[in-house]
């Protein structure tokens, strides 16, 4: 089946193809052919329900970096032998090639608060060298994707057409979740307000799209298909998610979530570096903040769907979304408490 689709891209033999890397959503493949090494990507079309508007977006701001930032690492599409950056066809669906970087790798768990600083620093680093990029030019890849008003109105909607057994199982989660509406309507605030500038902003900041080099400095970062025009929050946010807690989302012992303070502060250095000159004197006081908005938002995500028997994200065993959801509960609680680190 891949033999077709990398003959599109000009390979006819390939020496190697194997499956690559630990993405969720796409299915990846390394080809080694030759002296050349690429990296092959199924784009699920599920998810991403027009794959062209990802593959525009990446040839914009491809273009733009080329044009302004010659010297930022960033890896433009292989095209097909016909011109174009994906590959389509009825059976397979579509695929897109990269070239590998050599001596490049990726991880897939933050350890040390250094790493959350490179990570911090590259997303803020892409962000900037996007500045002048009219960022309301880019595609949508995903409607609605960070909408947090969408997110708690689709939550108080499974509360009257939700499985009644297991809303009723949920009481405390549901109780913590209508607690923190206010987020909401800080969030409500900042679409309002002036302060808060439409930016291009990644919204996919684990720590395995941040593309390293052998001595684990930042390179880049990599996986744009939720590039997408946005606020700040919802970048330091997701790193805050991810990077802040020793254990993940999966936990089901609530006694392990925590928040670890130097993480935080590693990633307010790493992200205020690259940004702190552009960044509104609003947006620098809402660091803290970023951390609830993405956790919160990501609490509702696992409690609607429970409610909804798991229709959207599955479950490996009764109540995996609940378990989720109380997890990131807690998370949100334990970094609420440190206002602290609001003050610096």
């Amino acid at each position: 089946m891949l033999s077709t689709v990398l003959k599109a891209f000009g390979i006819q033999d390939p020496d190697q193809v194997i499956p690559f890397g630990s993405g969720l959503i796409n299915h990846t493949w390394k080809v080694c052919a030759g002296d050349s090494e690429y990296i092959l990507q199924r784009v699920n079309h599920h998810v991403f329900r027009e794959p062209q508007n990802i593959a525009y977006n990446i040839r914009r701001i491809g273009d733009f970096l080329e044009r302004e930032h010659p010297g930022y690492l960033f890896t433009l599409p292989v095209p097909t032998l016909s011109g174009d950056d994906l590959y389509y066809n009825e059976q397979e669906g579509y695929f897109r090639l990269f070239p590998f970087v050599k001596g490049s790798y990726t991880i897939d768990v933050v350890g040390t608060p250094g790493q959350a600083y490179t990570a911090a620093r590259e997303f803020g680093k892409f962000t900037r060298l996007l500045e002048k990029f009219p960022a309301g030019e880019l595609r949508i890849t995903i409607p609605d994707f960070h909408n947090l008003a969408l997110r708690y109105k689709k939550f108080r909607q499974s509360l009257s057409d939700g499985n009644p057994e297991r809303i009723a199982g949920s009481t405390e989660a549901i109780r913590l979740a209508l607690a923190s509406e206010h987020i909401v309507k800080q969030y409500e605030e900042i679409c309002a307000s002036n302060q808060f500038r439409t930016r291009v902003i990644h919204h996919d900041t684990k720590i395995s799209n941040v593309l390293l080099d052998k001595d684990g400095n930042g390179l880049c970062v990599i996986d744009l298909d939720t590039v997408m025009p946005g606020y700040f929050i919802s970048d330091v946010g997701d790193m805050m998610r991810t990077y802040l807690c020793p254990v993940s989302e999966e936990e089901a012992d609530m006694s392990k979530i925590g928040i670890r303070d130097d993480f935080f502060s590693a990633i307010v250095e790493g992200y205020s570096e690259q940004m702190n000159d552009t960044l509104t004197g609003t947006e620098r006081r809402y660091f803290l903040y970023a951390g609830q908005f993405m956790i919160y938002m990501q609490a509702l995500r696992f409690l609607t769907d429970h409610l909804y028997n798991d229709v959207y994200y599955g479950a490996k065993y009764p109540g995996h979304n609940l378990t989720r959801a109380n997890n990131q509960l807690v998370l949100l609680r334990e970094l609420s408490a440190r206002e602290y680190l609001a003050r610096g």
